[in-house]
């Protein structure tokens, strides 16, 4: 199942452009902060950091990548407040919660600083005075993992969510009990993976109607959720999903022992705003709209391609 594919298309054709005609002009020059809720140790957030040290040096752009040591919205906003005052020529931001985030964003578009959102925040990104967003409609993108773990069968459900109050991860976990029909419940985990191991094992021990897992991120809580669930000797009998990839869950869905993934191509998100700031520095080019870097649903059938760009932090 693919989503906005004709303009994800056109944003890869048009950075293509864009990155040959920068490189020739080099954007030694050029300046672009990059700030995150998610660190660059995670898994997931790691490929974001490949994506935006690639497009660095492509470009030959100066690009520093910042985030907070733990999920920390203060800490955010002070280390958005703190590129603001350095004054560069870019600058990308995540928006996991736009009411704590918001005035430093505001800040930075009313100093006359470019703003790119990526990953989270797309319903909130051009209010907040950003040029656009690269990313995936979380909501959407949930539904769609519901309605397709309904058609195989699932009835009740757990949304294990490791970052409750994470708006974007809120919305995944409400369009899956939306598009999945059934009862779902969400559970809350931290982003330690022994953690999630065994609140999934207490969860599907206590109540053996669970006979769907969907995990929001695939190495913080896919993994665990397969784990947990040979524990209790599930496997076969309750399904597991997962937002995003890493190359051990994708192990698991070609072999057959987990349902699907779903890729947001992060790696885009981290590179494409870089090769956007740039040229809009250089230029005055931008695209003119929101970029979705997904949703795509990695079956059984696509799983293989991608497990070795995975296990390189590209996918």
């Amino acid at each position: 199942m693919k989503f906005g594919v004709k303009s994800l298309l056109a944003g890869v054709a048009f950075a293509a452009a864009v990155v040959g005609a920068s490189t020739v002009a080099n954007a030694a020059d050029v300046r672009i902060v990059a700030v995150t809720h998610g660190q660059a140790n995670d898994p997931f957030w790691s490929v974001v950091k490949n994506g935006v040290s690639s497009a660095a040096k492509d470009l030959g752009a100066d690009v520093d990548y910042r985030a907070p040591e733990t999920f920390d919205m203060v800490s955010m906003s002070q280390l958005i407040d703190a590129a603001i005052n350095q004054k560069p020529d870019g600058l990308i931001v995540s928006i996991p919660d736009a009411s704590a985030l918001g005035p430093s964003i505001k800040k930075a578009a009313a100093a006359g600083i470019p703003v790119i959102s990526i990953n989270s925040g797309s319903d909130v990104s051009k209010e907040l005075g950003a040029l656009l967003h690269v990313g995936q409609d979380e909501y959407t993108a949930g539904k769609a993992a519901g309605a397709k773990l309904q058609e195989l069968g699932g009835k009740e459900g757990l949304c294990v969510n490791q970052e409750v109050g994470n708006v974007s991860l809120d919305l995944r976990c409400k369009g899956f009990a939306d598009g999945f029909g059934g009862k779902v419940t969400v559970l809350p985990v931290s982003n330690d993976p022994a953690d999630v191991r065994a609140k999934v094992k207490a969860a599907l021990s206590s109540n053996s109607a669970v006979d769907t897992v969907m995990g929001l991120g695939a190495s913080t809580a896919g993994e665990p959720a397969l784990a947990a669930v040979e524990d209790v000797g599930m496997a076969g009998k309750v399904r597991v999903a997962t937002f995003d990839l890493s190359a051990d869950f994708l192990k698991a869905v070609a072999d057959g022992k987990a349902a699907f993934a779903i890729d947001q191509q992060q790696f885009l998100q981290g590179y494409l705003p870089v090769v956007f700031l740039a040229n809009y520095a250089k230029y005055g080019l931008i695209p003119g709209g929101n970029v979705p870097s997904g949703p795509n649903l990695i079956t059984k059938d696509k799983a293989a391609q991608v497990v070795d760009l995975s296990a390189k932090g590209i996918r």
